[in-house]
């Protein structure tokens, strides 16, 4: 009969990555939950990557602690960067999320929500344009938020993480929005069509590893505890006595045998 172990420890073992396959599976119908989430227009404009396995998650990871060390002198933002680094080596998947209309075809509602203005001067004067459709072929990665944005573009797409985190909730997985994961995918290509990107974390695993956070947590977290103790292990096999002759349990036993061989003379 055959049978799945699940087990969430040691990551990326065997019983693990079965664990990991239903988390896969929870992220596909996330993606689908933001996909059909409602917006202005009807009109398709939500693109997504599903990312996930340990050599991808770590790109991404040390993709985003780089970007904190280039924003050192923001020490809140620089923190956020590093803290979320983290946080995405210990999930499962990662979802990137992007509005790919936000940039190039603006709804033309007229409502100023761009730049203040009752109309759409606002995204067209600053972009490229040619009989009245805008150019957006010179895409740029090297900033966070490509604008301006159509407002109303924004909002769907709001609407957008906000129904693959509601999904998230219905299939009891854990998962959360960072802006800091989507700016790094925005720098690996993931979503190229949008100018703004979203990453969703998402995990099921004992501990949320997305709340209760500790300070300093690039630093102090569970693989570098282990990492510590796995040091302090080598020390003491390193300086520590032999265990034939300093092992209280191997001199009992030598007790017992003398003792037992005395009687028997006896």
């Amino acid at each position: 009969m055959p049978e799945i172990y699940i087990n969430d420890w040691p990551p990326f073992s065997p019983p693990d990555m079965n664990r990991r396959e239903g988390v896969v599976e929870a992220a596909k119908l996330m993606i689908n939950a933001a996909m059909t989430a409602p917006n202005a227009g009807g009109v398709p404009q939500i693109e997504a990557h599903l990312v996930y396995g340990m050599d991808e998650q770590e790109k991404i990871a040390r993709t985003m602690e780089e970007m904190g060390w280039e924003v050192r002198e923001n020490v809140h933002l620089s923190r956020m960067f590093k803290y979320e680094a983290q946080m995405v080596r210990e999930s499962d998947a990662v979802i990137f999320l992007g509005n790919f209309r936000a940039a190039e075809t603006p709804m033309d509602a007229g409502c100023g929500g761009c730049g203040g203005v009752e109309d759409c001067s606002f995204v067209y004067e600053r972009r490229e344009n040619v009989y009245g459709l805008i150019d957006w072929t010179h895409r740029r990665t090297d900033i966070y938020c490509d604008g301006p944005l159509c407002t109303v573009r924004v909002d769907d797409f709001g609407y957008a993480v906000g129904s693959a985190l509601w999904m998230a909730n219905r299939l009891l997985v854990d998962a959360r929005a960072y802006f800091t994961v989507g700016a790094a995918g925005r720098r690996l290509g993931y979503c190229p069509n949008s100018p703004m990107v979203v990453g969703v974390l998402v995990a099921a695993l004992a501990k949320n590893p997305y709340v209760d956070v500790n300070t300093d947590y690039h630093v102090v977290n569970l693989s570098k505890l282990l990492d510590s103790v796995r040091k302090t292990y080598i020390l003491m096999r390193q300086t520590g006595g032999d265990y034939r002759r300093s092992d209280p349990g191997t001199e009992r036993e030598r007790e017992m045998r003398k003792k037992k061989k005395d009687t028997e003379k006896e």
